[in-house]
């Protein structure tokens, strides 16, 4: 018998310089945006293999809220991030100096579970056509795909 593979939705937006991907979690809204919420948990669902670790911030992320991660692509290097967009239990981002977004929005599917969207959103990056020729939209649609699976295992096995 073969285990059917998790994959996340890569959406189509539009947008030139967004990209996203979509999952579906059995887990309740709250439970999932409590990890999105915690800069601690965001290497464990990292899809990137980028995030290393929290170097400082709250426990618990909100508007304006500012936490700096510990990175590695290639060489080990810090990022300062802080929270763009907030709406409890619903939505979440935050963006670093270069000014791109990374986002969740997490709605109720329905059947007790969260329908879970990630979005690269470079449209106020300070250069979105350089992102673009060192293929950074394509790199992170896979990246996000991943993260979300990672996410999706983690939230439920809490659930």
């Amino acid at each position: 018998m073969s285990e059917e593979r998790i994959r996340a939705e890569i959406l189509q937006t539009g947008e030139r310089y967004v990209r996203a991907a979509r999952i579906d979690i059995a887990a309740t809204p709250e439970s999932v945006f409590e990890m999105l919420a915690d800069p601690r948990r965001h290497s464990e669902f990292d899809g990137s293999g980028t995030v290393v670790s929290l170097v400082s911030g709250p426990d618990r992320l909100a508007m304006g809220s500012r936490f700096g991660m510990a990175m590695k692509i290639a060489l080990p290097y810090r990022i300062s991030n802080v929270v763009v967009e907030f709406e409890d239990g619903r939505r979440i981002a935050w963006r670093h100096a270069a000014r791109h977004r990374w986002r969740y929005e997490l709605e109720p599917n329905g059947t007790g579970g969260t329908t879970v969207t990630e979005t690269f959103d470079a449209r106020g990056a300070l250069a979105p056509a350089a992102l673009k020729l060192a293929d950074v939209y394509g790199k992170n649609e896979i990246a996000m795909a991943r993260s979300l699976v990672q996410l999706k295992a983690l939230a439920e096995a809490s659930a």
